[in-house]
């Protein structure tokens, strides 16, 4: 193994100097008589107060870690075997500096955001409908692995296996700016657990993504313009959900916008999230209509079926997740499913910065 003197990343990442400048400027503001009478105010003065927290501690790791490596490569030049030594501290050196990278390219106006998501099954009923709910299942896993809580407002059981939609909330900051990177079609090839004659199968499903909006961004919905139904909730609950009127459904006519929410035994509750879910529907559909070079969302919105497909899920004749717009492929599918999703987000958010493919215009086995 050869080594060779090599710039590590410390504390220039961060400019951690100015970051402990404004965190003592906002604990002056924290200290101050007043700061609590405005609540609002003082949640934003905190949240910003964490964030340069975290970027200082992180820095100071950065800087711990890149003193170890570098006592670890002069011990090298002077003929010491520590080559297991520099392997084993470099795995959890990159890893965070990919973490790192990835929250500095959350650069949208609402990346910071928590995210609403929804799913559909494509064409082909059960086997599709199954897919759609391996989706929920990883998505779901994925947020656990954040630490994001998800609260599930809508889910459609599907007939026999799998769901027909599902709308649910992922609440932490980047959420939305992470997510993004799942709005399109999912293509899945399998051999059918459905299929008595074990054939290999195709389904597709649908994921968007949309960012929670909050009470600063005016959305001016008109009673005219809405039109609300109630009707019982379906599949488990309880006894009341079941006998009463409590799910709520959302029609904005001139959007053609549909919401609805059951996920609550109170009306008034499922009234007010499917109103959150709307909201940020809107909200999303007016950004829309500016994004005329981008329209990230809008392409996405394809048939759900063969060629509009953004990644590709194949569990038989052979093992491979691949991103159609970064290149991306892995290996290790199951890790996938199971919510791994942070090489795919990673990848992808670089691709949409920069342009450039995974491995130098080349797939990249990511195992």
């Amino acid at each position: 193994m050869r080594f060779a003197t090599r710039p590590w990343p410390c504390g220039g990442i961060f400019d951690a100097s100015t970051q402990k400048k404004k965190l003592a400027e906002s604990a002056e503001q924290v200290a101050a008589p007043d700061f609590w009478n405005q609540p609002e105010k003082s949640q934003k003065v905190m949240q910003a107060r964490k964030r340069l927290e975290e970027a200082i501690a992180n820095d100071d790791r950065i800087r711990g870690l890149t003193e170890d490596l570098d006592t670890l490569f002069e011990l090298a030049r002077e003929g010491e075997s520590v080559e297991s030594d520099i392997e084993r501290d470099l795995k959890p050196y990159a890893e965070l500096l990919e973490r790192l990278e990835t929250a500095m390219l959350l650069s949208g106006e609402n990346d910071e955001r928590s995210a609403i998501i929804t799913i559909h099954p494509g064409a082909g009923g059960t086997e599709s409908q199954d897919w759609a709910e391996m989706l929920l299942r990883m998505y779901l896993r994925w947020a656990e692995r954040q630490g994001f809580p998800t609260v599930m407002t809508d889910r459609l059981e599907g007939e026999g296996a799998g769901i027909k939609s599902a709308t649910f909330e992922v609440n932490g900051e980047n959420a939305y700016g992470l997510l993004q990177s799942e709005i399109g079609v999912h293509r899945l090839v399998r051999i059918s657990p459905f299929d008595a004659n074990a054939r290999r199968h195709t389904s597709f499903a649908s994921v968007f993504v949309f960012p929670q909006v909050d009470d600063e961004i005016k959305i001016d919905i008109q009673d005219k313009d809405l039109r609300i139904d109630t009707f019982r909730a379906s599949g488990a609950g309880g006894q009341h959900v079941n006998l009463t009127d409590s799910a709520v459904r959302m029609t904005h006519f001139p959007s053609g916008i549909v919401v609805q929410c059951q996920n609550e035994r109170s009306q008034h509750k499922n009234r007010a999230t499917a109103m959150k879910q709307l909201r940020a529907r809107l909200y999303e559909f007016e950004l829309e209509k500016k994004r005329v070079e981008t329209r990230e969302t809008e392409d996405s919105k394809l048939g759900i079926n063969f060629g509009s497909q953004i990644r590709n899920y194949v569990l038989a004749p052979y093992r491979m997740v691949k991103d159609l717009r970064s290149r991306l492929s892995i290996g290790d599918v199951d890790r996938v499913l199971e919510g791994d999703l942070d090489a795919l987000i990673h990848a992808f958010l670089v691709w949409r910065r920069t342009g450039k493919i995974a491995g130098d215009d080349k797939d990249e086995m990511a195992e």
